[in-house]
């Protein structure tokens, strides 16, 4: 007997949404917690799970209609023994409406050797990620957690391992696709399974349908409009060539499977796709000079190119928490100047002292040490408001965070417990994650739980900043280039010294003028007399 699923409060104040794309048919198995439906209300796409295991009986609405909250959504049967011979007498080749269901339009009975691989989780809130590189072909055997993808989601790089041992049938996604996390990924067929062979004829019907069912739906949803993000085939033939270089090729709009790489064993280089670009206007240029001669003994000059690509990945996390940021929190910035001199004079010891134990001491892990040093004595800079301004936390850990310039974008991972650790810890730490961060393959854990941040522009240029709180922390601090400068010392005599200029942006829901002054000065102390600071190191 079926009962019906209610659309349930999606949202403040919602009352009703959008139908988008039904991500389930009529007869489908479908399980607890798989996404049924994707919904659109005036806010945002949200997709919506099922609630127990069944089967699809009815769908009340169809794309484009408008559902009511606390209202029917669609009927479901309970998966019992008479849903399961129901479910099977349906037609097993009918093709599904939407590529998402290949896998769950199979019958609960009669297993078959193709199955697909859901994209998991892969991190807190991600939803989507974009197709950076296929490590495996179609065709391609694959063994259990050996690599078969690279996609780049929000925060970081992440590789997608293999679950099963098997043989890849189907790529449902090209390179730089957005692919949806819950949905088949790619299609894996059993290297031992003869359930093809072996099991009963209706189950062999329907393995045997479901990759033409496949095809089919790929081919509707590349005719229907607003099917973009549906997954597709994969581009046959790959070429070599590193991330990077095939971000370059999708920046210039160029079909790298073109280009002929000049590296080892025909690795494609960002060069070759500079020369196949030039290459590419010099023949096109050539072609609309042949028709005229006199046209041709002239100079060929463009003007008025533009071009237009989607902010994705890394850079469209930060453009939204950046605008989120700055419309939720009242900003204040406040700057001042450090002498580095005794200080960096330390760390060039430092740095000679232990070189050749492989610890690189950099002057970052002063900075942060130093940095936690003075939170001890202001646990206000190391701690977090809510959004109603109602209620203020304060964290025992110092997680500080350092904004590091990669390949993908501003990421800021962050050196956990600074409080317990010594300057060698920071320096292993800070070590660590920067080469994560450039890399572009930074666990999730270490972007998470930040308390306070440390962008460094100056090593790129730059004496002032007003850095942008990276929010839920109340404060961020923007250290300039050092500069040798004159300044007077105490007998009145001119003498070149080691400046850095500080830029903070702080929290004013919950610091002040006065406290961010008085946490700087505190910091300052250290910095500028390191003796201090190393008395108080653990």
């Amino acid at each position: 007997m079926s009962k019906d699923f209610i659309l349930p409060d999606i949202g403040e104040g919602i009352v009703e949404c959008e139908i988008v794309e039904w991500l389930v048919q009529e007869g489908d198995s479908i399980k607890e917690d798989q996404p049924v439906v994707d919904v659109m209300t005036d806010k945002a796409l949200v997709q919506i799970p099922a609630k127990d295991d069944g089967v699809v009986a009815k769908l009340y609405y169809q794309q484009g209609d408008i559902a009511k909250v606390h209202e029917p959504l669609f009927a479901i049967q309970g998966n019992d023994d008479e849903a399961d011979t129901n479910a099977a007498s349906e037609p097993a080749a009918e093709p599904a409406a939407e590529p998402a269901t290949v896998s769950d339009s199979k019958p609960a009975t009669g297993d078959t050797s193709v199955t697909d691989f859901i994209l998991p989780d892969i991190g807190e809130g991600i939803v989507e990620c974009e197709i950076v590189e296929w490590q495996v072909q179609e065709g391609d055997t694959i063994e259990e957690d050996q690599p078969v993808v690279d996609v780049m989601t929000d925060k970081a790089l992440v590789q997608i391992p293999a679950k099963d041992h098997g043989v890849v049938e189907k790529l449902y996604y090209k390179q730089g696709d957005i692919a949806q996390v819950h949905e088949p990924l790619f299609a894996v067929r059993s290297a031992t399974d003869n359930a093809t062979d072996n099991a009963p004829q209706t189950s062999s019907a329907t393995s045997a349908a479901q990759p033409a069912a496949a095809d089919e739906t790929s081919a509707n949803s590349a005719a229907q409009p607003g099917s973009a993000a549906a997954p597709k085939a994969a581009r046959q033939g790959k070429a070599i060539a590193s991330p990077a270089v095939r971000r370059r090729a999708r920046e210039l709009d160029v079909d790298i499977s073109q280009v002929t790489g000049s590296g080892a064993k025909g690795r494609v280089m960002k060069e070759d796709i500079e020369q196949f670009i030039a290459g590419t206007s010099s023949k096109a240029e050539a072609q609309s000079a042949a028709p005229s001669a006199s046209a041709s003994s002239q100079p060929t000059v463009s003007s008025g190119g533009k071009r237009t690509e989607a902010i994705r990945g890394v850079k469209a996390a930060m453009a939204k928490a950046m605008t989120n940021s700055v419309q939720t929190i009242p900003h204040f910035t406040y700057a001042d100047e450090f002498d580095l001199t005794a200080v960096m004079a330390l760390q060039k010891q430092l740095k000679e002292r232990y070189k050749d134990e492989g610890v690189r001491i950099t002057m970052m892990p002063f900075f942060i040490k130093a940095l936690s040093l003075a939170l001890k004595e202001f646990p206000v800079m190391n701690a977090q408001v809510n959004d109603d301004c109602t209620e203020i936390t304060y964290f025992d850990d110092h997680n500080i965070g350092m904004a590091v310039d990669t390949k993908i974008g501003l990421l800021v991972p962050n050196v956990k417990q600074v409080q317990n650790k010594s300057l060698i810890d920071v320096a292993n730490e800070v070590t660590r994650l920067t080469q994560s961060a450039r890399e572009g393959r930074v666990a999730q854990e270490d972007m998470k739980g930040g308390t306070i941040s440390i962008s460094n522009i100056g090593v790129i240029g730059g004496t002032v900043a007003t850095p942008i709180i990276n929010k839920p922390e109340a404060a961020i601090v923007a250290l300039g280039k050092v500069q040798e400068l004159p300044r007077f010392d105490a007998d009145g005599n001119v003498v070149a010294r080691k400046m850095m200029t500080v830029s903070w942006s702080g929290d004013h829901r919950i610091i002040d003028g006065g406290t961010i002054a008085r946490f700087n000065k505190r910091w300052q102390e250290f910095l500028e007399d390191p003796t201090s600071m190393l008395v108080h190191m653990v």
